[in-house]
């Protein structure tokens, strides 16, 4: 289980979260909803160990384990994945080692007496996934990210949990940056991946992934707390009944054209 107890965030000494406490059991899906500035990527980051988000109040804990002085990469190794939502192009850091230093180190971690794999090894290995995303071999030879579409991005994105298996799975905003077509693969993708030991958090806007996704809960943030949790019957509710309420208190809204 990942806890959250009573979470107080701050960045640069202002408040972004406060008093939040939080469970996610392994085995289930979530949806994390909320306006924009609610607290919801805020959460995604302090949970992943984003330097500058610091934690001045009670804990995280993974497993009965507490995050709060642990870094990214040692969260990363202990099962918590992160999918931005603006994925970053990292020029000069080619695709394949990359993919390949981060399976050793995870694998290494959590198996101490285990060796890394070969090189030969693991392209036989990331060759399956390619494979499954309907992924380019050539692809494995380019900068990381770098000149990628957003729905290749995306795909990346799940070759690497799909590599790396984590037990909690953080979804920012996935459809950022997405077609509908390419929307549509990522979320059926993402379904295949959901197993009874992993966890899916969806951050989004977006109830479309509904018609994907089998959600077991609903959180919705506002003003950095927890303001309601229930079964998907919220998130049922509020698909109908957000967008007129979302409208009246954004400026700029892309929802309108769904107001009932």
């Amino acid at each position: 289980m990942l806890q959250i107890n009573n979470l107080g965030v701050e960045v640069e000494n202002k408040k972004i979260l406060e008093n939040l406490t939080l469970d996610f059991e392994i085995g289930k899906t979530y949806f994390l909803l909320g306006k924009n500035g609610s607290g919801k990527s805020s959460l995604a980051f302090a949970l992943a160990g984003h330097p500058k988000y610091k934690i001045v109040s009670w804990e995280i804990n993974l497993d009965w384990k507490s995050l709060n002085k642990l870094t990214p990469d040692e969260r990363n190794k202990l099962g918590i994945f992160l999918s931005f939502q603006n994925t970053p192009e990292i020029p000069g850091i080619n695709l394949w080692e990359y993919l390949r230093i981060i399976y050793n180190n995870f694998l290494t971690y959590n198996n101490p007496n285990s060796k890394p794999i070969s090189p030969f090894l693991f392209t036989r290995l990331i060759e399956k996934f390619l494979i499954e995303l309907n992924i380019s071999k050539n692809f494995l030879d380019r900068d990381l990210n770098v000149g990628f579409s957003g729905g290749e991005k995306r795909k990346i994105e799940l070759l690497q949990i799909k590599l790396l298996n984590p037990k909690y799975i953080i979804l920012d905003e996935i459809d950022s940056g997405l077609d509908i077509d390419a929307f549509k693969i990522v979320a059926g993708e993402l379904q295949k991946l959901k197993n009874n030991d992993n966890t899916l958090i969806f951050i989004t806007h977006n109830f479309g992934l509904l018609e994907y996704v089998n959600a077991s809960w609903v959180f919705v943030l506002e003003n950095w707390k927890l303001v309601d949790s229930w079964w998907i019957e919220l998130a049922q509710k509020i698909q109908k009944e957000w967008y007129c309420w979302y409208c009246k208190i954004e400026e700029s809204c892309n929802l309108k054209d769904k107001c009932i």
